[in-house]
């Protein structure tokens, strides 16, 4: 489906990720199932979170709960595509639709550097600042911060979107990905992209270097902090809080670098790296966060105690 060079693009084609015809049934529901489920996990939790007066009220529960919602957005931006991937025909997504899906992802994706920010923030001011963490760390407080990291994400993804699809694109067509994103729908331009190329090296790389490099410091503090505690049980349960969050954050970080922080981003590795923030980390959070929080088990103990005992009456 190639267009000659002087037609404007109407729409393109996702290639997907390149797979064994004999696993595509396999790869289709594999996937369907963990859409499926990330979809359920992190509305369980969203749900709990909103529902539960011990957690609604406190901040970090707060951040989790906005989590989930990016988490759910992610996933049903990129995940319904490739699942579409695994069905025989050629499925082509308009041009409008790119644009939304590059948008959206860069939308989300800077909003979730963004929280994991505040969510270590939020750690480092209860282990290292317990006195002040009342006072400095309130839910007027973080909600006035989450707002600010959705607008911040909002006018990151306007300006990756405006910048890539400000170039004309008449053919092929042909998007060597699983979804619009920026490395991948530049290959197709019919102009030069080298200002493109750097200033989406630039602006990505200041948000994840600027994101993580707050995130290594506030946990610089807190190890100092736990390791002055003189208890082993003190030091388990504080190491114990930040578990998750660290988790998460190795798993979101480690494969954005390499997709957007190397000179050369065209490597056949690019794809299966970009499955770890939009499928498998949306995914595991809800687990993560869920069998490592005793007060989230709790909380879905009480939601589930509280729908038997209406059910009963």
């Amino acid at each position: 489906m190639e267009r000659t060079n002087n037609t404007p693009l109407t729409e393109f084609v996702l290639t997907g990720i390149p797979y064994p015809p004999k696993l595509r049934t396999f790869l289709f529901l594999f996937f369907l199932v963990i859409y499926t489920l990330t979809q359920m996990g992190n509305l369980l939790i969203f749900l709990t979170v909103c529902i539960d007066s011990q957690l609604h009220a406190r901040p970090m529960y707060i951040f989790l709960g906005a989590l989930s919602v990016i988490d759910m957005g992610i996933s049903s931006i990129i995940v319904p595509r490739l699942i579409m991937n695994f069905t025989p025909g050629i499925k082509p997504i308009s041009f409008g639709g790119c644009v939304a899906q590059l948008y959206f992802y860069h939308f989300l994706g800077s909003t979730q550097c963004f929280l994991y920010t505040l969510m270590a923030y939020d750690r480092y001011l209860a282990i290292c600042r317990p006195l002040h963490y009342p006072v400095l760390m309130t839910s007027k407080m973080c909600y006035l911060m989450v707002t600010g990291a959705w607008i911040a994400g909002s006018i990151h993804g306007a300006i990756q979107a405006i910048l890539t699809f400000r170039l004309p694109y008449c053919g092929p067509n042909q998007v060597d990905y699983f979804f619009c994103d920026i490395p991948a729908v530049l290959r197709l331009a019919c102009a030069d992209t080298t200002i493109n190329e750097l200033v989406t090296f630039v602006d990505i790389g200041v948000v994840v270097a600027s994101c993580f490099s707050l995130i290594l410091l506030s946990y610089i503090h807190i190890i100092k902090a736990i390791l002055r505690i003189r208890t082993a049980d003190g030091r388990r349960r504080a190491f114990s809080t930040c578990g998750a969050h660290v988790t998460v954050v190795t798993i979101y970080y480690v494969p954005c670098a390499f997709i957007y922080l190397r000179p050369e981003a065209n490597s056949p590795l690019d794809g299966a790296a970009a499955l770890f923030p939009t499928a498998i980390t949306p995914f595991l959070n809800p687990l993560i966060y869920t069998l490592r929080n005793q007060e989230v088990k709790l909380a879905l103990k009480r939601m589930v105690g509280d729908q038997r005992a209406m059910s009963k009456n």
